[in-house]
């Protein structure tokens, strides 16, 4: 599976943005797909993940009210739509995607196989 996120950009506090996880190579059915994002010096960071079934979904607390991730099957594409963003979510943000991931491990970015180029997203005050 080949991963492509965009969508990021410079918006001011409580402003939204909605990420792209654009998949190719395999449909993205069956297949557990995450939101992680990272700041330099800090370790990655869990934001959101949807499980294999697409029946569950996991977030942070960090983000839980104000982040939806989304999934069109039929565009092969996974949606993270950020709202009333902080400055505290100024990061890189990264998509991934595991067909044999556990649910029990969705918040570990060591357990996920397959990762997008990641995309800037900053928030100003």
């Amino acid at each position: 599976v080949q991963l492509q996120a965009f969508g990021g950009g410079v918006v001011q506090t409580g402003e939204s943005l909605r990420l792209s996880c654009a998949a190719s190579g395999r449909t993205l059915r069956g297949v557990a797909v995450g939101w992680f994002r990272q700041v330099p010096g800090k370790e990655r960071e869990f934001v959101a993940a949807s499980t294999r079934t697409g029946g569950g979904t996991l977030y942070s607390d960090s983000v839980k009210g104000r982040f939806t991730l989304s999934r069109d099957n039929a565009k092969n594409t996974v949606y993270l739509q950020m709202n009333s963003l902080k400055p505290e979510d100024t990061a890189v943000y990264y998509c991934a995607a595991d067909s044999s991931i556990i649910s029990s491990s969705l918040r570990n970015d060591f357990a996920w196989y397959y990762w997008g180029q990641g995309t800037q997203v900053t928030v100003s005050s």
